[in-house]
């Protein structure tokens, strides 16, 4: 590990971080892990079938964060940009193998966020990272501290685009529950605090042109805005 007196031959990247709600302070991010098909009707509106199958798991890039009231370019090489709001966990304290019954104490927060997605090259067969994890592709809104909000297991999640409800949903609905998730991902890879976890999406997903502006909002947490800008070259 490079320590401060570290000569690079490049400008490193600036860390990545986020707003913590009703704070100064900011969370630090490490990666970002998504989850599939976690929601029934979402899972039937993109014609699979409803099985309790194991989750899946994809990751974005740490740098594909934006933050709440920034804008998010249309993305080149696609032309249908498609929404999927989604509840996301902010670990706070890391693990591999962590049991269900033990997994909400390492949560530190929830925040909104948007899984953005090229949905003509996510479906067509080609590798999901094209289709999942390019630049601008997860906004989230500022982290609401489990100490201020209390851990989340249900409540209304919703986004509206230039005002009209395109996903309406209720976090009850999630096929794989929070621990579950924090679970079963810990068996793959070694968690450790700052990472962010999005746990899927429920139905109504759809297109976005520029300029739209989407709204996401779950239940007690602070809202996520964010506006469509031009397409990239």
């Amino acid at each position: 590990m490079m320590d401060a007196r570290t000569d690079f031959v490049i400008a490193p990247s600036p860390p990545v971080s986020l707003a913590v709600a009703g704070s100064a302070q900011r969370f630090p991010v490490r990666r970002i892990y998504c989850v599939g098909r976690n929601y029934v009707a979402h899972v039937q509106e993109m014609g699979g079938d409803v099985e309790r199958d194991p989750p899946i798991f994809f990751q974005k890039p740490t740098d594909a964060i934006v933050a709440s009231g920034a804008t998010v370019p249309y993305p080149s090489v696609t032309k249908n940009f498609h929404h999927e709001i989604e509840l996301a966990i902010a670990i706070g304290k890391g693990g591999r193998n962590i049991s269900e019954a033990e997994a909400m104490d390492h949560v530190w927060g929830y925040c909104v966020a948007l899984d953005m997605t090229r949905r003509d090259i996510q479906g067509n067969g080609k590798p999901w990272e094209i289709g999942k994890s390019f630049d601008f592709s997860c906004p989230c809104g500022p982290i609401s501290p489990v100490s201020k909000v209390g851990h989340i297991t249900s409540g209304a999640i919703k986004l509206t685009v230039n005002g009209q409800v395109r996903q309406d949903s209720d976090l009850s609905l999630l096929i794989w529950t929070l621990p579950e998730i924090i679970a079963r991902l810990s068996e793959y890879f070694d968690l450790q605090p700052g990472d962010i976890v999005l746990t899927g999406t429920p139905h109504g997903v759809g297109p976005v042109e520029a300029g739209d502006k989407l709204v996401g909002t779950v239940a007690g947490l602070a809202p996520l805005e964010v506006t469509i800008g031009p397409q990239l070259a």
